[in-house]
């Protein structure tokens, strides 16, 4: 005899979506743990690999994470030599974050770690992007400020 008449966590979209979310970042952790990674430390260095180079706020803008949360995570990362922090030249209220050498050559796992995980999910290519653009209107619908 259900307590209350709200839906049930099966119907509930909010837990299909924190339960995909874990199994993902479970999925990551043996492969980023070779690594030395976390799962927030890969997506910072995804977002180096691709850029070279940023400011904190870029990272906090395309991470969507807040400077409590990323500030601490950088400075684990510096001391394990992946990035360095640096003001920025032109405005010294930024500060700049780039990779090391030893954060540029863990580059070379990162394709691999993008096909075995998109092999894992078992989608066809047009299933894997219509998931993509799917996750990602979600985002900007419920996003702050959509």
């Amino acid at each position: 005899m259900p307590v209350s008449d709200t839906p049930p966590i099966a119907d509930q979209l909010c837990f299909d979506l924190y339960a995909a979310s874990r199994a993902m970042t479970n999925a990551y952790r043996p492969v980023l743990h070779e690594l030395g990674l976390t799962y927030p430390q890969y997506l910072v260095m995804l977002v180096l690999w691709e850029r070279g180079s940023c400011t904190v706020r870029e990272l906090v803008d395309e991470l969507m994470l807040d400077h409590g949360t990323l500030t601490p995570l950088l400075r684990r990362m510096e001391s394990h030599d992946l990035v360095v922090r640096r003001r920025a030249a032109k405005d010294e209220r930024f500060v700049e974050v780039s990779l090391t050498a030893t954060g540029d050559a863990l580059r070379v796992h990162a394709t691999r770690i993008h096909c075995d995980m998109k092999d894992a999910l078992g989608l066809g290519e047009a299933d894997f992007e219509a998931l993509q653009t799917t996750l990602r209107l979600l985002t900007a619908r419920v996003a702050p400020g959509a």
